[in-house]
């Protein structure tokens, strides 16, 4: 069973002389960087001035600097910048002010476990990753509540970095959820397997077929569209409060069945392989190597791929659909 710890382990002593820098004041950089000035902590923005998010956080009482600026300053450098510009930031306006005895905070391994990111011997690296949103990580620390997190150290330079690590999380309200002990490895490659065989990637392609199929059956697409689409919200609620089997056990007895029963003949052996399959590209490097490129290269397959999904028909339908809804609307 996984390590996990709770208020009790964690001293937020730790950082009471030390300053943190926020690189990038996105969902996640807002919710944690107010979370951590609210406990007392010593917090420096970094955005890209002119941005929308550079004036949110002036709005949010912080004077945002550049990158640069932040880690000069910094003793704690959390980087929240999107994945695919981490390592340029880092190389660019990080690395030339890292001292001894620094320390690199991240929430998501791919930069570190795809070595894009190649720190020096003589600073902590650690992570400490929500396992929610920033918006989510703000509201449960308002309430006096945390949302559960993971911890991992790659690097422990100075003797203290689970225990800075953990500090961090207390910041955040973390330990009052429980923070779970990983690896950079594990929590990066079960990301990123989660988001594409499943949450993302997985769910997307059946809902589509799902509706595909009914549409060549001759169904009106409206009535598809609520069935395998708009009534997901539902099962998912269900799951991830009460999980699968609470899931099965409130719905009705013939869906329960049909579950039961035809799920098995839609994830086959053949899908189960597949999986493997993306798992080991994920572990051997080939996505992360292809993802890099492609945004090297100006993403020409990603934005292909973007516009195709927004000309399926499931779209178009679920958009005028979505007008007669009154509680989706802003």
């Amino acid at each position: 069973m996984a390590k996990i710890y709770y208020d009790n382990d964690a001293d937020l002593n730790i950082l009471k002389d030390k300053t943190i820098a926020i690189i990038g004041y996105g969902i996640q950089g807002r919710g944690q960087s107010l979370c951590l000035r609210d406990s007392g902590c010593r917090v420096v923005v970094s955005e890209v001035a002119g941005t929308p998010n550079f004036e949110l956080a002036k709005k949010d009482g912080f004077t945002p600097v550049s990158a640069e600026e932040a880690a000069k300053a910094a003793d704690i450098i959390q980087i929240l910048t999107q994945d695919h510009v981490q390592a340029k930031v880092y190389n660019e306006s990080i690395k030339p002010n890292l001292k001894k005895g620094k320390a690199l905070c991240f929430s998501h391994g791919f930069n570190i476990r795809f070595k894009q990111i190649k720190p020096a011997k003589n600073i902590d690296v650690f992570m400490v990753a929500p396992k929610g949103p920033g918006a989510l990580v703000r509201r449960m620390y308002e309430e006096g509540k945390g949302v559960p997190s993971l911890i991992a150290i790659y690097q422990d330079a100075t003797g203290q970095a689970k225990e800075i690590g953990l500090a961090y999380a207390k910041a955040i309200r973390a330990t009052r959820a429980g923070v779970i002990e990983t690896t950079f490895e594990e929590e990066t490659e079960t990301d990123l397997f989660g988001e594409q065989a499943v949450l993302c990637g997985g769910v997307s392609e059946l809902v589509m077929a799902g509706f595909d199929t009914l549409i060549d059956a001759g169904y009106q697409p409206e009535i598809a569209y609520f069935e395998v689409l708009h009534e997901l919200k539902l099962i998912t609620d269900l799951i991830q409060e009460y999980g699968i089997t609470g899931m099965r056990r409130r719905v009705s007895n013939t869906a329960c069945y049909g579950d039961l029963t035809r799920g098995p003949r839609i994830i086959t052996e053949k899908t189960r392989k597949e999986m493997k399959k993306i798992l080991k590209e994920i572990k051997t490097g080939k996505f992360a190597r292809e993802w890099i490129k492609e945004n090297e290269d100006g993403r020409p397959n990603f934005n292909k791929l973007i516009k195709q999904g927004e000309e399926h028909k499931i779209e178009k339908v679920g958009q005028q659909l979505r007008e007669m809804m009154p509680w989706m609307k802003k």
